[in-house]
């Protein structure tokens, strides 16, 4: 058992934290898991913060993953305050000195107007450590130029590929990167290669989201994009924060309170006032969601700013993953009237989308769920056999690995808009087709198990 007042060096050549060595946690300077190591036997974060010369609620955050710890002077302070050997965390041999734990370079030095004449030579040689050790991190921090081309060119080809492929084929693929992100972004890195680093993370964390909630996995997609969120914010760019959060805003649509896609679109325009085409998406995405839950005025308000935003920025017909062209504005623009009960404007939304799409759509999720909401239109003007035709058409013309949860829990939908009861036999057709289409899903893989 830890006792809180002091800390046995042995523990960190011989514990263990979820089955592994801890010694491996210290080579990669995991701060975070050296924190919770040992708190969970019962070191607080104050007792913690106190031995290493940090505030509780610093120590707090680096516990939560909020923050890291990248700075050589603190990972000193940790190491000595803690009873680390150096060299476990690849700092330099136990007997050389650390900087006292309070101390910023100007306090090492004496002040501005003290020459090193007049310093003694512990001062002296503390300085030295210093700038030796600011030397060690910042070569140890160099990313090679052509490894981070080669990590944004990886991304890209995922935008490329994700359309028209498998959600968990693509979360196969986005694995490896995800982790060689994880990699290098452990590291201290210069604020511009950490910048690009946090872009790519955002996208491949999206990427990853988008994936998941197609599968019907809602709470680890909800996870995600809180990753993918942080990441975006931590480029300190604004086309990765908005695009981030108008992606989010999906989620919620599909598996949630409509409501939430509000909040989020919301977030994703207050970013920037500058249009962009994750703006019009944004603001598509609003539309949308606003007029499922029955804001009629609003919806239409936020249509015309949709449109407004797309004629500013939208992107240029392309099936690139998280790119806005005209015809996806069109997808949602037909949610937006289909759920306004505008079926006229909705089927017309509905064939200038499917025409842009083509025969052969390369982004075939698209096209299905604008076929769904074109049941649900002929579902709400009585034509009850074709809507459902329609819908369970929609369904069986994916291949069977894009027959995901986000599909069928709209094809559930228009069984639930079918009015009256001289059709239950047709619809239990439908719900029985979904059913089926769910088991296989299951035993293939390609959706969580959702519903009935």
């Amino acid at each position: 058992m830890i006792v809180a007042e002091q800390v046995d060096p042995e523990w960190w050549s011989s514990g263990l934290w979820n089955g592994r060595p801890i010694t491996e946690f210290l080579r990669q300077r995991d701060i975070t898991v050296v924190f919770r190591f040992l708190h969970a036997p019962g070191v607080s974060y104050g007792r913690i913060a106190t031995l290493v010369g940090l505030s509780p609620h610093r120590a707090t955050e680096i516990a939560k993953g909020v923050r890291q710890v990248t700075a050589y002077e603190v990972l000193e302070r940790i190491a000595v305050g803690l009873h680390i050997p150096r060299p476990a965390m690849g700092l330099g041999r136990d007997e050389d000195s650390v900087i006292p734990r309070d101390a910023s370079i100007e306090a090492v030095a004496g002040g501005a107007d003290r020459s090193p004449a007049r310093m003694g030579a512990s001062e002296v040689g503390s300085l030295v450590r210093l700038r030796l050790g600011l030397d060690e991190a910042l070569a140890a921090s160099s990313v090679a130029p052509r490894q981070l081309e080669l990590v944004e060119q990886a991304a890209g080809e995922h935008l490329r590929v994700y359309p028209s492929a498998s959600p968990q084929t693509m979360l196969s693929l986005l694995a490896a990167d995800c982790r060689e992100v994880q990699v290098l972004s452990l590291r201290r890195q210069p604020a511009a290669v950490q910048a690009r680093l946090s872009g790519v993370a955002a996208l491949l964390a999206t990427m990853c989201a988008d994936a998941l909630m197609r599968l019907g996995d809602v709470a680890e997609a909800r996870r995600w994009y809180g990753t993918a969120i942080h990441a975006a914010d931590d480029s300190g760019e604004a086309r990765f924060r908005v695009l981030v959060r108008a992606q989010a805003a999906m989620l919620p649509y599909y598996f949630g309170d409509p409501a939430q896609t509000v909040a989020l679109a919301d977030a994703a325009l207050a970013v920037t006032p500058a249009a962009s085409s994750s703006g019009a998406l944004a603001a598509a995405g609003r539309a949308r969601a606003l007029a499922r839950i029955g804001a009629t005025e609003q919806a239409r308000s936020a249509v015309d700013q949709a449109r407004r935003l797309f004629d500013q920025a939208g992107d240029e017909d392309t099936d690139v993953a998280f790119r806005f062209p005209a015809k996806r504005l069109l997808l949602y623009l037909s949610g937006a009237y289909t759920w306004l009960g505008d079926t006229v404007e909705a089927y017309r939304f509905q064939d200038e989308a499917l025409r842009l799409y083509g025969t052969a759509p390369a982004v075939p999720i698209d096209a299905a769920l604008i076929a769904l909401d074109r049941s649900m239109c002929l579902a709400r003007d009585r034509r009850v056999t074709e809507a459902l035709v329609t819908a369970r058409d929609a369904v069986a013309d994916l291949p069977e690995t894009q027959r995901t949860e986000i599909i069928l829990t709209r094809a559930s939908d228009v069984t639930t808009a079918i009015p009256g009861e001289s059709q239950r036999g047709e619809v239990a057709t439908l719900t029985d087709y979904v059913r089926a289409c769910r088991e296989r899903a299951r035993r293939l893989g390609t959706t969580a198990a959702l519903g009935p």
